[in-house]
């Protein structure tokens, strides 16, 4: 193993980001091709220049970086300038940052390196953070208008009810707040595949068994049809069968909100596991789109729901080391196939 002064010196070119080194005297020394491309103008005329010239960016107000910022002889004990937004002078935002070297404390700047990032990528991440909570207090406040609304009738005129009328009421305020329970146990579920904490307690599990199941509780809400199909033998997987149950529950409910009124259901053994098949009748899924259908908060085909439902499936699967996608069903409807590995832990497969 090589010892640390032996390791090859980083080169500025494999670096993510646009980095500019300007010596004590602000003449630019170090320019790679990404601050290149982020300034607008060929490598080159950046070696040589002068750091002032180099960093031709304004805050939109007139106002210049290297005015502002004043990197040499502004307040002497700084050693880093945080990220701040900057504007090339096409308009193109930059996130820029920068470290001051200095020859001692409070002492002369001997170097300024430079970091630059396109703007761009933290604008979208706002933007999908802002549409995350927009979403979210859209599907809270759905439900908890209903259960304000309806305790607040009965609060002040709970007199005026028969008891049929008063249970009516309590029970659409327990199936709200049952909507919520659910809502928030699918915000946590997100939060935990984002975080990639989402555990899974494996165990050995009939999966024809677990589907049956999962499909006589979806059978008794429901007048549609769900037709499964089996091919026998199927092996033995090790899953977590709440977690399981979940993904089967969705993939077969969200088959019969979009399908034609039935729903066909196929486990069969596939690579040494499982694979389950879930058909539906209806205009199937624009081959576009299928990667989308896994991604937060997508809906399609205004049938509502919180658009969590297919990220969480495939977080799931992930978790089990399987396998999802979505192909074309033969009545012309989607096809999402899950393939589940045997997860047989080590201890028992030896």
């Amino acid at each position: 193993m090589r010892s640390v002064d032996e390791r090859p010196p980083l080169d500025p070119e494999d670096l993510p980001d646009g980095v500019l080194v300007a010596d004590a005297a602000g003449q630019v020394y170090i320019a790679n091709q990404m601050a290149a491309r982020l300034l607008g103008v060929a490598r080159s005329e950046l070696i040589g220049a002068h750091l002032t010239d180099a960093m031709a960016l304004d805050d939109r107000r007139g106002n210049e970086w290297c005015d502002c910022v004043r990197p040499y002889d502004g307040f002497n004990l700084r050693t880093t300038l945080t990220e701040q937004e900057w504007h090339t002078v096409d308009g193109r935002a930059l996130l820029v940052t920068a470290r001051l070297c200095r020859d001692k404390p409070a002492g002369a700047v001997q170097q300024v390196a430079v970091g630059l990032r396109d703007a761009r990528v933290r604008a979208r991440l706002e933007r999908e953070h802002s549409e995350l909570v927009a979403t979210v207090a859209h599907e809270l406040r759905s439900p908890l208008t209903g259960v304000k609304g309806f305790t607040a009738t009965l609060l002040s005129r709970w007199d005026r009810f028969t008891d049929s009328q008063r249970r009516l009421m309590l029970q659409t305020v327990d199936s709200d707040a049952d909507r919520l329970s659910r809502l928030i146990g699918e915000l946590l579920d997100v939060a935990r595949i984002d975080l990639g904490r989402l555990q899974v307690r494996a165990e050995p599990a009939d999966l024809e068994a677990l589907v049956r199941r999962v499909l006589d509780n979806i059978a008794a809400g429901t007048s549609r049809q769900v037709r499964l199909s089996s091919e026998q033998p199927l092996p033995t997987v090790w899953v977590d069968v709440d977690r399981l149950t979940q993904v089967i529950t969705n993939l077969v409910e969200n088959a019969l909100r979009h399908g034609g009124g039935t729903a066909d259901v196929l486990l069969r053994g596939m690579d040494g596991g499982v694979q389950l098949i879930v058909d539906d009748d209806g205009p199937g899924v624009p081959v576009e789109l299928r990667t989308r259908v896994f991604t937060r908060f997508w809906t399609s085909g205004g049938k509502g729901g919180t658009g969590l439902g297919l990220y969480i499936v495939a977080g799931v699967v992930d978790a089990h080391r399987g396998r999802i996608n979505i192909s074309d069903a033969p009545s012309g409807g989607a096809r999402v196939e899950v393939w589940l590995p045997r997860n047989e832990p080590e201890v028992l497969a030896g």
